[in-house]
């Protein structure tokens, strides 16, 4: 709901609820492995990431935290991920601001990513990719070099979205000091992601030593901050987080290589399919699910969006008997309400596309 006195913004209050679809609830009457699909229709720009979380989550029960091939695949997939969701956040921003052709180079960009997920998992958008317990297959050599080809060509991309954009008068007027908040402020409501980086806050929980993760403590890499807490500082903040992920893109494939691990693309899992008890093991696997002990679990992860976590009760069968999903993109809308108030009508256009949310995640 939108208040406005002459072009002056009074208040602003979102009113979520209207895409809620009961995910939780659905999540009880469904065994792990087939929950899995429901995550990605929540951030549907970051499908990936969202099944890391909650395979990560379920793992956690079994100490499957060991092998390379596992955790660089999801890192490389992870990584390729937030660079498909700063590309539709920095394209679309841009598009409602004013400037046409980011969106067109973006795009093509995208495309070249959701080509590497059908080629990998076989869906361009819902991959279902991160299975729990089971990954699928490690990344070919035909796919590893075609994912270093494109990493080497991205930082030229993402040098001509930042020279088209940044050097241009308008683009600076609509953002620079437009939705500026401080670091107490952020900290109150919860804000995370590059909202919270962008006020000084070295958070990032891939860098975080208690919540390792996949393979990012075996990868050198950068996590930014600013100190203006505007629009701008946001817009650049994603830039540099789409080079750093190409980084750690092409570090993750050296080790793969080095490693010797890009020969085949071979199935790993928990089942030795040589003998039939693993054969039956892995179709019990599919049909029934598996039993996870009774327990308490939660994980969290660095989401391109913030840091995206979930919450799971186990009680001993085939199905979570509750769940709890914490998403990055509630918080940050509810903070439009607090940087709306006093601003132009126009600036409002410039806050939504700085915030970076999706729908799909908030009411879930």
């Amino acid at each position: 709901m939108l208040s406005v006195e002459k072009e002056i913004i009074k208040s602003c209050d979102p009113h979520i609820g209207l895409l809620h679809r009961g995910t939780e609830k659905l999540l009880e009457n469904k065994i792990f492995l087939h929950g899995l699909p429901y995550f990605d229709r929540l951030d549907y720009v970051s499908t990936i990431t969202q099944e890391n979380v909650y395979s990560l989550c379920i793992e956690k029960n079994y100490n499957f935290f060991k092998n390379s091939i596992f955790y660089q695949n999801r890192t490389i997939f992870d990584e390729l991920t937030r660079i498909l969701n700063h590309l539709l956040a920095v394209a679309c921003h841009a598009l409602d601001v004013g400037s046409m052709s980011t969106i067109f180079w973006a795009f093509e960009e995208r495309e070249k990513i959701m080509e590497f997920y059908e080629r990998f998992s076989g869906a361009r958008m819902h991959t279902a990719l991160y299975k729990p317990l089971l990954f699928k297959k490690s990344v070919s050599k035909e796919l590893s070099t075609d994912i270093s080809l494109f990493c080497c060509n991205f930082f030229v991309v993402i040098n001509e979205i930042s020279s088209v954009l940044t050097n241009n008068k308008v683009w600076k007027k609509r953002l620079f000091n437009i939705g500026v908040f401080n670091y107490n402020t952020a900290l109150y409501n919860n804000i995370t992601g590059v909202m919270l980086r962008s006020v000084g806050v070295k958070k990032d929980l891939r860098l975080d030593l208690t919540n390792k993760y996949n393979s990012y403590e075996f990868v050198n890499f950068s996590s930014y901050t600013s100190y203006n807490g505007d629009s701008l500082d946001r817009f650049n903040l994603r830039l540099l987080e789409m080079m750093e992920s190409n980084k750690i893109v092409i570090s993750c494939i050296n080790l793969l290589k080095k490693n010797n691990l890009l020969k085949k693309n071979n199935f790993f899992s928990f089942f030795n399919k040589k003998y039939m008890e693993g054969i039956i093991s892995h179709f019990k696997y599919w049909s029934s699910g598996f039993k996870v002990n009774e327990n308490i679990s939660s994980f969290y992860v660095e989401s391109p969006k913030g840091e995206f976590g979930i919450c799971i009760l186990f009680d001993g069968t085939e199905k979570p008997f509750r769940c709890k999903i914490k998403s990055p993109s509630y918080n940050n809308l509810q903070f439009l309400k607090i940087l709306g108030v006093g601003k132009f009508l126009s600036d409002l256009v410039t806050l939504i596309g700085t915030i970076d949310i999706v729908f799909g995640e908030i009411d879930r």
